[in-house]
């Protein structure tokens, strides 16, 4: 026959194991945290009509509409935005994780069709899987930024 004091001593330990093992989380978000907030129209404004399309892709900047820094990213390294299905975007910083993790620099990673690109590491990130690295020595991904569509036209990105 089992006791209570048996039970009651099975799950206390039981919790203090999943808090334990749930704490062990690795961080990948490597970028240091910027303030980021803007509204983009992607019917209304000429600059954001490709993301009408699934699988396109925008870089935003501090120079874009005079957004300044609230839509330049890490280090004004600039923001993509990506439209992965009908009614989804991602968002993501330019500035390479593997590149700042390892080596304390800021670099800017590019744009080709669905990837993003590192010049310096040859890193490859998939924009379709949340900036994941698909090739190359990086195993962080890029920094992702929250994403809401708004009424079919607006995409508004942010952080905070």
């Amino acid at each position: 026959m089992v006791t209570r004091s048996k039970i009651r001593y099975f799950f206390i330990s039981l919790v203090i194991i999943i808090l334990l093992v749930s704490c062990k989380k690795e961080n990948y978000d490597v970028i240091p945290d910027v303030y980021i907030d803007f509204t983009m129209d992607i019917t209304g404004d000429v600059l954001f009509t490709s993301l009408s399309a699934i699988g396109n892709s925008v870089i935003v900047t501090s120079q874009t509409n005079n957004w300044g820094k609230y839509a330049a990213g890490y280090d004004n390294n600039g923001i993509i935005v990506y439209r992965s299905l009908l009614d989804e975007f991602n968002a993501y910083d330019r500035t390479c994780p593997y590149d700042y993790a390892v080596n304390s620099l800021s670099v800017k990673v590019n744009v080709d069709f669905t990837q993003a690109i590192c010049p310096q590491c040859s890193t490859y990130y998939a924009l379709s899987a949340y900036g994941n690295p698909v090739s190359g020595p990086s195993r962080y991904p890029l920094k992702n930024y929250k994403t809401s569509f708004i009424e079919e036209r607006y995409v508004r990105v942010w952080n905070y």
